[in-house]
């Protein structure tokens, strides 16, 4: 069971001092964004919080990241807010369950693995485009919440000074000791300048309340048809793939900075889980949370403690403590947000330009732009992906060789170098001299891979030429997979058994 649940990680020493408060570091900075994630959707504000909750505590117990933070999130609200405009909560309820069925399904499938074809700049671009949206989100705290307009005068040097004193201390109280989160002492400190001065600004009450008691229990009312499954489907598949993206990149990106492993697929059961029990709380579903997991990491946590502190003190401050968070001053947040962004961006992926290649380039930029301006991260890993894939195709297809050679008894040989796929089929058919080689010719594979049916049908036709005018192929070295697909060719093709090596699979490791 320890495998499974090892909710104070016993097997590494840890601080718990540093765990719980930076735990509480977390509860205070989910509440505003929570809150904003929930309008975004259309929701009101305690089912943002509400989500926040459940999915922090289940995926900081049964999770595969230990130190990574879980919530209600801007990726999930953006693909549900439409729905909820035109069904109403219930649905985002419904589609959240649905949601959390797939995302189990694909951890117990392993296809975290997958995250492995998802290339560096990739992950470059989809931390940059999210710091950059953190960073442009916090603007709107610069504007006046009535009218919409921009701060002026002694308004704006009264909060734009309080964001710079959040920021001062989170960035130099690490370099003077680091017996306590910079983040909290920034927010306790500013709290209390505030209060001793009587400062007029805005808080966290000024978005919403955030009372309320513990998140009741609730199936989802909607028709149990198929007629809701066709509506809650294609949003419940988004959201879990949205999910499932943005909390293994987070999860790759904190294995980055701790230089520790997670389980990825371990992640998206928990995640899955979380996501379902989200919807029978009246919780909005969510997923991992880049921006509160830097937050948690770089105070010092490394323990599942931190997330479970962070969790429950959210709840707390639901049940008993709103009357006290509600007077924390945005400023404070705002500052300890903006910092955040700054530490999230990769600043090292500037100095690449005109050192990486341009495809390398053009797959971290285009991936920031839909970040940016799309909101949709996972339609942004996907597009770098996608032409990762293409481009890594195309100058495969142009890397394909074919050393020519006579020997004694007359017969040429062409011995193959590189992949043969789709890409590379064109090519490849341009290496033979069909009436011009002799009565027989040899194609040798032991440097080369017959990939796809695109490479299997062009040695098919490639035969059959050399059969038309009466002239003999072997093939050497082709794998036995290959040779069992060559069934249209089986009478005009000699394959030599012989020096054919044995080919293994191999199996990838659980992630």
């Amino acid at each position: 069971m320890k495998k499974y649940i090892n909710l104070f990680d016993f097997s590494q020493k840890v601080n718990y001092r540093i765990e719980i408060l930076s735990g509480l570091t977390v509860a205070l900075a989910l509440v505003p964004e929570a809150v904003a994630f929930a309008f975004l959707a259309d929701l009101p504000p305690l089912i943002g919080l509400y989500a926040a909750f459940v999915m922090g505590i289940v995926t900081a117990v049964l999770g595969g990241r230990p130190g990574m933070i879980s919530g209600a999130t801007g990726a999930v609200a953006v693909v549900i807010v439409s729905l909820a405009q035109s069904h109403g909560i219930e649905y985002i309820f419904a589609t959240v369950v649905l949601a959390g069925i797939i995302q189990i399904v694909a951890g117990l499938l392993r296809l975290g693995k997958l995250m492995r074809l998802v290339p560096h700049p990739a992950i470059f671009g989809f931390v940059n485009g999210l710091a950059i949206i953190i960073f442009m989100a916090q603007l709107d705290q610069f504007k006046n919440p009535d009218t919409g307009a921009w701060l002026t005068g002694q308004s704006l040097l009264l909060f734009g000074g309080l964001v710079l004193v959040t920021m001062a201390i989170i960035w130099g109280l690490p370099r003077l000791t680091k017996a306590v989160p910079a983040s909290l002492v920034a927010i306790l400190t500013v709290f209390g300048i505030v209060a001793a001065l009587g400062i007029e600004t805005t808080t966290v009450g000024d978005l919403a309340s955030i009372a309320g008691g513990f998140p009741p229990f609730h199936i989802p009312q909607v028709p149990f048809s198929f007629g809701t499954l066709s509506v809650i489907a294609p949003y419940a598949l988004v959201v879990a793939g949205v999910g499932l993206i943005e909390s293994l990149l987070t999860l790759n990106i904190i294995d980055e900075i701790t230089e520790t492993r997670g389980r990825g697929n371990k992640e998206a059961v928990a995640q899955g889980a979380a996501n379902i029990l989200s919807g029978f709380l009246s919780g909005m579903g969510g997923c991992a949370m880049l921006g509160q997991s830097l937050i948690n990491i770089s105070a010092g946590a490394r323990a599942r403690l931190s997330g479970i502190v962070a969790a429950i003190m959210l709840l707390v401050f639901i049940m008993f403590g709103s009357s006290l968070i509600e007077l924390v001053p945005m400023a404070a947040l705002t500052g300890l947000m903006i910092m955040v962004a700054v530490g999230t961006f990769e600043w090292a992926s500037l100095r690449t330009f005109g050192k990486m290649p341009k495809s390398d380039l053009l797959v971290m930029v285009l991936v920031t732009l839909v970040t940016i301006f799309l909101h949709n991260l996972a339609l942004a890993v996907i597009v770098g992906v996608i032409i990762a894939a293409l481009n890594f195709a195309w100058e495969s297809a142009k890397r394909i060789r074919a050393r020519k050679h006579v020997d004694a008894q007359g017969v040429k040989h062409y011995e193959i170098y590189g992949p043969l796929f789709f890409g590379s089929v064109a090519v490849f058919n341009e290496k033979f001299d069909v009436l011009g080689d002799p009565d027989e010719i040899v194609i040798d594979f032991r440097e080369s891979r017959v990939v796809d049916m695109s490479a299997i049908e062009a040695l098919n036709k490639l035969t059959e030429r050399y059969h038309r005018v009466g002239k003999r192929v072997h093939l050497q070295h082709l794998s036995k997979d290959s040779r069992q697909l060559l069934n249209k060719a089986d009478a005009i093709i000699e394959v030599n058994l012989v020096e054919d090596p044995t080919y293994k699979v191999a199996v990838d490791q659980p992630a």
